[in-house]
């Protein structure tokens, strides 16, 4: 009857939205992934309500709610194994100070071996000037690589209202 789609106002989900990594990157350091973010614009893709905001790696939401964000990441290892590849949410609610919120790890034994993980965070958005969320990488080594496409998820985040706060 759709009542796990409602939220608490009795409207349904009012916010979805999807974004990628355009392009295939290194894992060189342990860093915020800042460039190469793209709102999904494969042909049939909808989101819901008015989507997210990005800027240099940070995501602002356009109303207050709980909201499930995620990250799915696809790679390979390239000159060797890796002892972990590991990516995760970050999210602040004073704009400023960044708390690591979830993470995933995946390992390979050696080169030409491809990786897939995710992690997701249920994220009370109080205040939306203030609650944003990133994402950040890290590796055992530079063997890692992410993949990214501008035509097809490889890599995304996706973000859906769930409700209100």
């Amino acid at each position: 009857d759709g009542t796990l789609l409602t939220s608490s106002s009795g409207v349904g989900i009012t916010m979805a939205d999807q974004w990628r990594i355009t392009s295939t990157f290194q894992v060189t350091s342990n860093a915020y992934v800042t460039t190469n973010w793209e709102r999904n614009d494969t042909a049939g893709y909808a989101k819901i309500g008015t989507g997210m905001s990005e800027s240099s790696g940070e995501f602002s939401f356009p109303e207050t709610g709980i909201y499930l964000v995620g990250i799915n990441l696809t790679g390979n290892a390239d000159g060797g194994g890796v002892n972990y590849v590991a990516c995760s949410i970050y999210t602040t609610l004073n704009n400023s100070s960044y708390t690591q919120s979830a993470s995933t790890y995946e390992s390979v034994d050696a080169s030409n071996r491809h990786w897939a993980m995710a992690t997701e965070f249920l994220f009370d958005v109080t205040n939306v000037s203030n609650c944003k969320v990133k994402f950040f990488m890290s590796a055992s080594n530079t063997n890692s690589y992410v993949y990214g496409d501008s035509s097809l998820n490889t890599t995304f985040a996706h973000f859906t209202r769930l409700g209100d706060t």
